[in-house]
Formats: structure tokens, sequence, C-alpha cells
């Protein structure tokens, strides 16, 4: 049973999954009016209590999902994260000794099954399929040996790119990365309950049945754990915020020539554990 954010007759639920949909559970519990503010007032086990062997209230084809947090105070991101994709950029240098990291806006998102949109302003959307961490607790210089016990839930996430807008600047590429709903998080947020969930779990992202990126989270070259521990030196990570860990090596723009995501496509990203996170395309 995962945690859900979905919207049905032109009003917006949380709850959890159930057998052939999912349960809105937030008309039970109106003092959280987002599964953030369950996580802040740490209620998970409470709330999958109160879903346990519940049907659905909304069956599949009545409801579409949302992003599982709708409202986070920040989402951050983590470029360049594992070996294969730092050699893809071909400048000869090693490794960097701390991680890239930028911002991306909850709006710049869309949940499960919506499609990514691309824009008029250019053809080059790119997808990259990413794991991402929910925090659950808040802290400010988090060791690196306590920071997975920060983490309340996994999602999955395609960190959908317009690439030639994260090139109009020198060191930026926040515009680039930010277009409204050229990204996708969901389905659910899955329960963090064991560093297991995310220590060395596969990670798959396949464009039309075909299989583009592949790897583990083992081989990240910056952890988790070390993820939370460096980015919560300067800024405090609060409950329902968003860490987005990273993508592997075969975007479509290291193809040659580069191939970019067009209607009709379909993105799967999929993870052990987590599940699958499946989007089309369509322009805007």
């Amino acid at each position: 049973m995962n945690l859900v954010t979905f919207s049905a007759d032109g009003k917006q639920h949380w709850g959890v999954t159930a057998a052939g949909g999912v349960l809105a559970l937030s008309p039970e519990f109106p003092q959280w009016n987002t599964l953030r503010n369950v996580i802040e007032a740490g209620a998970i086990l409470r709330v999958l209590k109160a879903g346990q062997g519940r049907p659905a209230s909304h069956p599949e084809g009545s409801f579409t999902y949302d992003i599982p947090i709708p409202d986070p105070e920040k989402i951050i991101c983590v470029g360049v994260n594992f070996p294969d994709r730092n050699a893809e950029y071909k400048d000869g240098q090693d490794a960097p000794p701390f991680m890239s990291l930028f911002p991306r806006f909850a709006r710049s998102f869309t949940g499960h099954g919506q499609p990514l949109i691309r824009p008029p302003e250019s053809p080059q959307l790119d997808y990259e399929g990413e794991i991402a961490v929910i925090i659950g607790k808040a802290g400010r210089r988090i060791p690196e040996v306590e920071a997975l016990s920060h983490i309340a839930a996994l999602t999955l996430c395609n960190e959908g790119t317009i690439r030639d807008w994260v090139r109009h600047a020198k060191f930026n590429v926040t515009q680039g990365k930010n277009w409204d709903r050229s990204g996708s998080i969901g389905p659910s947020a899955v329960p963090f309950t064991d560093p297991a969930q995310i220590t060395d779990i596969a990670l798959e992202t396949r464009v039309n049945g075909e299989l583009r990126q592949q790897d583990r989270t083992g081989r990240m070259l910056f952890p988790v754990a070390r993820q939370i521990a460096y980015i919560s030196t300067f800024t405090t990570l609060v409950p329902g915020d968003i860490i987005v860990t990273g993508t592997p090596t075969g975007a479509g723009a290291r193809f040659d020539p580069p191939v970019w995501l067009k209607p009709g496509d379909t993105v799967e990203v999929s993870a052990e554990g987590i599940g699958t996170l499946r989007n089309g395309v369509a322009d805007e």
C-alpha cells in the first residue's frame, strides 16, 4: 500500500493505493490538506492503517494521478551522478568532488499517466529517469550516517528537460529544467522503511518499449545519504522536500544524431520496489 495524490470530479484528494484503484482518505483527515501535511505530522503509519483492507473509492479510469507531494517547499535535483553519465561530457575531467545541484518547481512536473508537454519554443524535449526521495524529518547539517533516517518515502521522476534551453547561460541550467509539465513524478510515494530500498536497486528508462537507460543506485557517484548530508549543510531540509537523485547515461541528447521526444511517444521509468512511472508526450 502506497500513498497517492489524485484528482477526481474537479477536486484533489490524497489517499492510498487499493485493489483496482485508489482510496481517498483526505475526507477522513480534514486536518491535513495534502500528503506534505501528513508527513509533517508523522502520520504515515496512521494513514496506512486507516486504509488497510478497504476497497478503492475511485476505480482506475475515474481519476487522474497528480504528483505525490503537490506543494513541496523545494525540489532539488542532482546532476551527473553516475560514472558513465560523467563520461558522456567527453571533457576529459574526472568525476567532480562535489555534486552539481539545481532547483525545479512543482509546476514543472505532472503526474503518472499524464502527457509530458513539449513547448512551441523548442522541439528538444528529453527524458531523464530518476529515483526521488521525499524528506520526512527536518534537519540541518545532517550527518551522513543519519541521513537515511530523514527519508519518508521514495518515488520516481522523469526529469524532462528542454535541452537547448539548458545552454542559454554559462553555468545555469534552471531555465531548461522548469518548463510547465515537462517532467513527471509518481505514480505513488512508497513508504521508506529499510536502507535496502535505495542502497543498490535497478533503475531503467524505456521509450516506446526500447531500453534507453539502465543502471543501479549502488553506482551513484554521490549516494543518497551523501546527497542529504551535503544539501542539508547549506539549507534546512523539511518534510515534503524532494531530492531527485540523478539519471544514468542514455538520454536522447547523447544519441548521434540526438533523438528527442515527440507526441505519441511513451516513456516509462521503473525501479525495483518502487514501480513504474509512465507518461505520453503531447504538444502544448
